[in-house]
């Protein structure tokens, strides 16, 4: 079975004033049924918690409180599973709920933990409805935005598609709400940085509903081999539309040599421990020479990490050059940077390895 993640915005099904809209869910799930008759399996991850418990708890505006936010969710995560579960009964689906924490794709062995679930789900042919667990997440664990979380989520089940619905058709050269000039873009091969300039800045509405954010989503996605595209979901048919070969929104076309699954929890899933800093020769070792990182050329440690933690490689003047999988925790990298390979057990009184990343364990950012 070919595997696609349908990413749904809060804005799409919900409304801070009239909450959540039945009639769009219902459309949604609608289009994803008729996905999955055509032989995908479809794994979808819905924003919309927040906005459909802010009735519950009498709120007018979206609260900025961290714990108010935490009561929507909790009120309004139990309507829109309803919501969902209704929905899809109509098409003849089962769906579940699946809520996932930064911490729960961080970890290598809860990563693989969620990863198992999914696939157990997706083989009794029952749609996983994943959202973040706003109940208990805070700024130090979550993962940003659900843009951010259905990019990671592609990874973890070698999605063939991540599809975003959007509030517009697709990214446009401009704000299409402010200019009449605006022009979609119906195809991207790379994204550049003019690209993400088009998008907008972080927290910038230029394209609305966050589509910078997308389109980060959509880069790290692509370094997986996964196809991207942002499509408008407010209008009905198109998901099944698209799946056929229609021509909607945007597309964006990955890269031919993609990275593993593993390296790919690696660059975008665990969370980085600490940094060291590399010498120019490192740097020239790890992006010209395809080498690991040894202790020599090693120059400074920052964080605390312990052996097996993630941590950023920069360079002199502070560029992330790449990220990997520690052999050695700070305190001993403390000890062995600068020193050859031969004078590590000296330094420690005992030798893991030879590198302070082996290559298998790096990825280049």
């Amino acid at each position: 079975m070919k595997r696609i993640v349908v990413k749904i915005g809060s804005n799409i099904i919900a409304d801070e004033k009239a909450g959540l809209d039945a009639g769009r869910v219902a459309a949604i799930a609608s289009d994803v049924a008729a996905v999955r008759a055509s032989g995908y399996d479809v794994v979808v991850v819905s924003s919309g918690a927040i906005a459909a418990g802010m009735g519950k708890l009498g709120l007018i505006k979206k609260p900025k409180d961290i714990k108010l936010k935490q009561a929507s969710a909790a009120a309004g995560q139990s309507i829109l599973m309803w919501a969902y579960e209704r929905s899809f009964a109509t098409c003849g689906e089962k769906v579940a709920q699946v809520l996932l924490t930064r911490e729960d794709l961080s970890d290598r062995k809860r990563y693989i933990n969620a990863k198992n679930t999914l696939l157990t789900l997706l083989s009794y042919g029952i749609v996983p409805i994943i959202n973040e667990n706003d109940t208990v997440s805070t700024d130090e664990i979550k993962f940003g935005d659900n843009d951010n979380l259905a990019s990671l989520v592609s990874s973890l089940i070698e999605a063939e598609r991540l599809i975003i619905l959007s509030d517009v058709d697709g990214l446009y050269t401009e704000d299409p709400k402010q200019s009449s000039r605006a022009r979609l873009i119906g195809r991207i091969d790379e994204i550049t940085p003019d690209i993400e300039k088009t998008a907008g800045s972080a927290g910038s509405i230029i394209g609305t509903g966050g589509m910078y954010s997308k389109i980060l989503a959509a880069k790290r996605a692509l370094t997986n081999g996964i196809i991207v595209h942002i499509i408008s979901g407010r209008k009905e048919g198109l998901l099944p539309s698209l799946i056929k070969g229609g021509d909607h929104g945007t597309l964006f076309t990955p890269k031919k040599e993609k990275i593993s699954s593993r390296k790919g929890w690696i660059a975008y899933g665990s969370r980085s421990k600490g940094s060291l800093v590399i010498d120019n020769g490192a740097v020239k070792a790890l992006v010209e020479g395809g080498k690991s990182l040894l202790p020599s050329g090693i120059v400074s440690v920052e964080g605390n990490f312990d052996t097996g933690d993630a941590v950023y490689c920069l360079d002199l003047k502070g560029n992330r050059i790449a990220k990997g999988i520690i052999n050695y925790s700070s305190s001993e990298i403390g000890r062995i940077k600068g020193c050859k390979t031969s004078e590590i057990e000296s330094a420690l009184g005992y030798k893991y390895s030879d590198e302070a990343i082996h290559r298998d364990n790096l990825v280049m950012i």
